[in-house]
């Protein structure tokens, strides 16, 4: 592919449905096994509107490793970028970038904070994304425009949103579901059906907390009426696309990305595979494990900033011991580490995602001091027995654990964003390469 700084490099495109394109897929299959690769490295994104921003993204990442590698270096390295139909609102930065402005944003220091309606770019991937639906897309739109100062009006907005987010037959059969690691992905989540006004209260409060103010009053609405509500009911929409985002990024991995790379394992020489995926493709890539082939295995699996549940990977959960994590098995295909990259700076995921997560409604009210709700990009893995937990120099610089889950602390070069997602996207460092590297042992002999 043309314009990529790393070669050789393969493209793996996915529908919502999980389904390859099987020319691609045949290109990768045939030329991987006549270059007699050692390792190759499959990154999947997380949200993104185009096609464009993936390569870009991948670009940035896989730049770094040549170098890194040394021309004389014993890997045959193979690139591989995984592309799946997602999006993000623009007012996200990407891979550390600010983002750019919306038609109407004030200059200055202001020119992230709340904006009425959407912008034309999000209410086209809005439109691509939930097809069949521009006419409640366009109605949400213009809700979130007038900001109506009617119960009633939000009320509405909350019986949009539930409509927009019941997309049958994408994922699977009905009451195909995750295992209760805190991502429910069977039916509607209870945030779309229960109280409008009061999740959206709790989503403005969050995001209030995300922009850095410190004082409580700032924290509630007592005065502002509705219309401070709509920042939250801007929010509800997001999460509306997170958890589409989220079920299909699960589908994609298991029903697509797990068999390419069985078809890959089984090559004869067959190179090593080592999985990366940011954000929702963390994700992706995890449930890709479980949908291997019987005996397919992969070399090492490197999470940068994952959107799941942090106790994903527990054989009990801390506050119900008689259920597991979600992928509690998975990473016994996994023949080297099962990194998790975290950072405190990700607010998308220290902040949002657990409101988000709560009002899923799964696992009953808030404890004191509970963490039940926490991504594993935001504080790593939990409730794992030996689960080491590394800064990012000793990662880079002393002996890398050889198997098992591993937790690195990345916050010090993963730590540049503006709200409401902070450092959620700044993952192009060539620290994180190396970290991929090391899980790998991708040019030790």
């Amino acid at each position: 592919m043309t314009g990529m700084s790393v070669r050789p490099y393969w493209e793996l495109r996915f529908d919502a449905y999980g389904d390859v394109d099987f020319r691609q897929r045949d290109r990768l299959l045939e030329q991987a096994a006549q270059r007699d690769l050692t390792d190759l490295v499959v990154f999947a994104h997380g949200w993104n509107n185009t096609r464009t921003m993936a390569t870009r993204l991948y670009d940035r990442f896989f730049a770094p490793f040549p170098e890194l590698l040394g021309e004389a270096g014993p890997a045959r390295l193979g690139y591989v970028g995984v592309v799946w139909p997602s999006m993000r609102f623009t007012d996200e930065s990407l891979a550390g970038s600010p983002p750019g402005p919306a038609p109407g944003a004030p200059p200055g220091p202001d020119a992230q904070a709340p904006r009425p309606g959407l912008d034309a770019e999000t209410h086209r991937a809005l439109d691509a994304v939930f097809p069949g639906r521009r006419q409640i897309v366009a109605r949400l739109a213009e809700l979130l425009t007038e900001r109506p100062e009617r119960l009633a009006a939000l009320d509405e907005f909350g019986v949009l949103v539930r409509g927009l987010v019941r997309v049958q037959g994408e994922y699977g059969a009905a009451g195909d579901t995750v295992d209760q690691d805190g991502d429910a992905d069977a039916g509607v989540p209870a945030m779309f059906g229960e109280d409008v006004a009061e999740v959206c209260e709790r989503f403005a409060a969050a995001l209030t907390e995300a922009r850095g103010k410190s004082d409580a009053e700032d924290r509630t609405f007592p005065d502002s009426g509705l219309d401070g509500l709509w920042d939250g009911a801007h929010e509800l929409l997001r999460q509306a696309t997170y958890y589409v985002m989220k079920r299909r990024a699960g589908a994609v991995g298991r029903e697509g990305l797990g068999p390419a790379l069985g078809a890959l394992a089984a090559l004869r020489p067959a190179p090593r595979l080592h999985l990366v995926g940011h954000s929702f493709g963390g994700r992706l890539v995890s449930y890709a494990l479980t949908g291997l082939p019987e005996g397919a295995t992969v070399a090492s699996v490197t999470l940068l900033q994952g959107a799941f549940s942090h106790y994903a990977f527990a054989e009990r959960l801390p506050h119900a011991a008689d259920r597991r994590g979600a992928l509690h098995s998975a990473a016994h295909r996994v023949r080297g580490p099962v990194v998790s990259c975290h950072s405190r700076h990700d607010t998308a995921l220290g902040l949002l995602y657990p409101v988000a997560s709560r009002a899923l409604g799964d696992d009953g009210p808030p404890l004191p001091g509970d963490t039940r709700w926490e991504a594993i990009g935001y504080d790593g893995v939990q409730a794992v027995e030996g689960c080491p937990r590394l800064d990012l120099a000793k990662a880079l610089e002393g002996p890398f654990p050889a198997e098992g889950c591993v937790s690195v602390d990345v916050s010090e070069v993963v730590r540049h964003g503006v709200p409401p997602v902070g450092a959620h996207s700044d993952i192009c460092h060539e620290e994180l390469a190396r970290v991929v590297l090391r899980a790998g042992r991708i040019g030790e002999g």
